[in-house]
């Protein structure tokens, strides 16, 4: 009985394995944290992607003569370039691109992408999702003031 309380008060002495406990308690809750932070952090590279590629499509799109010559030049260069945002899957795209309504010396390029298969929809809602529909434009003016 005694030697049993020496273990007993040794093993309750040991710092050991309050780590132990801590760390148990602990780990699960830093790796969801880790786990959310790559799985947002993947959607918001999208979404910068998807701007990226409207802004340098618009860009492009100020050598074409006409509109439909500019359309054609804002989505040639979102099919030539949407290979160096890894995250982001041609098949997805949408380009739309035309003058503003409310500015004939203004081009619009518009890039729509469905992030609907992403993990992060997978995912059991617990916390509110982003919209998987994600489009950004960019506006460029053109022509001689």
């Amino acid at each position: 009985m005694k030697h049993e309380l020496s273990c007993l008060r040794r093993f309750a002495d040991c710092g050991r394995a309050a780590s132990t406990v801590e760390f148990a308690i602990l780990a699960p809750l830093f790796l969801a944290i880790l786990f959310g932070i790559v799985t947002f952090g993947s959607y918001l590279a999208v979404v910068h992607g998807v701007q990226q590629l409207a802004a340098e499509a618009a860009r492009s799109s100020v050598a074409g003569l006409s509109d439909s010559e500019r359309s054609s030049l804002a989505a040639s260069y979102v099919s030539a370039n949407v290979a160096s945002y890894p995250l982001i899957e041609k098949s997805h795209l949408k380009v739309d691109a035309a003058t503003s309504a409310a500015s004939n010396k203004v081009f619009v390029v518009s890039v729509g992408y469905d992030a609907s298969h992403m993990f992060i929809y997978a995912l059991p809602a617990f916390v509110p999702l982003p919209a998987p529909n994600i489009v950004r434009s960019a506006a460029i003016p053109f022509g001689g003031y």
